[in-house]
């Protein structure tokens, strides 16, 4: 069936209502938008609520291996990039950027995080170190990276940081308490190797490590490792 054809005259008519209405509509939703974002910014805070950062750039500070650092970062930053990409502090690998693997591993006030998992404002006024910081300042090595290096501990090296930074904590935690093999792979568990060097890694952690009396697990106190 052939549509009827329209006189010139509907046409413009059609068009005329449409156009009418199409304004009115737009004109009455600009009202209403400018009102509601008028309320919105008249509208007092809260008592006791917290301030928002962002959506731009914020400035924090952090105390990295002594040192007082300040950045301006996106709330959206992770610490892993702020460090990283603003800092310039590459040591914490950035490999699978999902918190499993623990390459990225950073001690926060004394407590192992991953640093691809925090965000670089919940830092903010916190101590941070790093790979960067376990050396002595002259250059001289920790005894743990230096057992690394006697029981080729490390092959890539790209888990290296992650597995220092958590020996690290595992030895302050457990400074005055014996630690067995069972110890050290439980404090491990979170850091993987791809080159598949456990072993080293593990028998250059007992090499520093305290060692137990006794090697009868039912003569050992409990476990002050956590589980990572």
């Amino acid at each position: 069936m052939r549509r009827k054809k329209q006189k010139p005259e509907e046409i413009a008519a059609r068009k005329d209502n449409f156009s009418r209405r199409d304004f009115l509509k737009g004109a009455s939703v600009a009202v209403s938008g400018g009102l509601l974002v008028t309320e919105a910014q008249a509208a007092p805070k809260a008592p006791g609520a917290e301030a928002v950062a962002g959506p731009g750039r914020v400035a924090i500070s952090l105390r990295i291996n002594g040192k007082a650092q300040k950045v301006n970062v996106e709330p959206r930053v992770t610490l892993l990039d702020a460090l990283r990409d603003y800092l310039d502090i590459t040591g914490a690998k950035k490999v699978c950027d999902r918190g499993v693997c623990g390459a990225c591993t950073v001690l926060v006030d004394d407590a192992s995080v991953r640093a691809c998992l925090m965000l670089a404002v919940q830092a903010d006024g916190r101590r941070v170190e790093t790979i960067e910081g376990v050396a002595s300042p002259d250059g001289t090595l920790h005894p743990i990276q230096e057992a690394l290096s006697r029981h080729h501990g490390l092959q890539c090296g790209y888990c290296t940081p992650g597995v220092v930074m958590t020996l690290v904590e595992l030895q302050r935690e457990c400074s005055n308490d014996p630690i067995d093999e069972h110890d050290v792979r439980r404090a491990l568990s979170g850091n993987l190797c791809r080159c598949t060097g456990y072993q080293g890694i593990v028998e250059a952690a007992l090499a520093v490590l305290p060692k137990p009396l006794d090697q009868s697990r039912d003569m050992i106190p409990t476990s002050c490792a956590p589980l990572r």
